[in-house]
């Protein structure tokens, strides 16, 4: 599905609005004067609140890109679009949801 293409300083949360943060290995393409967001990037977050009924803590720590572009790559990987879907997930790797891509770039759209 074609998209607008994420950066590192797109506005990313997680179900439970923690910030998602994407940690590059591109440094050749740019949008918006930063690096384009790839599939094989780290992906980590801060600030989500979620916690069990019982009252255990089960932050999401990161996010996986399951669905990124079709078409659209940098350096052999592809990138991530504002329509990409993907995971959220605790520190012992259990399912929290999908990250939502906020605000990202509007100019530069891939599939």
């Amino acid at each position: 599905m074609p998209g607008p293409l994420s950066h590192v300083g797109a506005s990313t949360i997680c179900p439970h609005a923690g910030q998602v943060t994407a940690i590059t290995s591109n440094t050749r393409v740019m949008v918006s004067g930063q690096p384009v967001a790839l599939v094989s990037d780290t992906y980590t977050i801060a600030g989500c609140a979620f916690t069990l009924p019982n009252g255990k803590p089960q932050p999401c720590v990161k996010a996986l890109w399951l669905q990124p572009a079709l078409r659209v790559k940098v350096n052999g990987q592809p990138v991530i679009l504002q329509t990409s879907s993907g995971l959220c997930q605790s520190a012992e790797q259990i399912p929290q949801g999908p990250p939502t891509i906020v605000a990202t770039q509007p100019r530069v759209i891939g599939q």
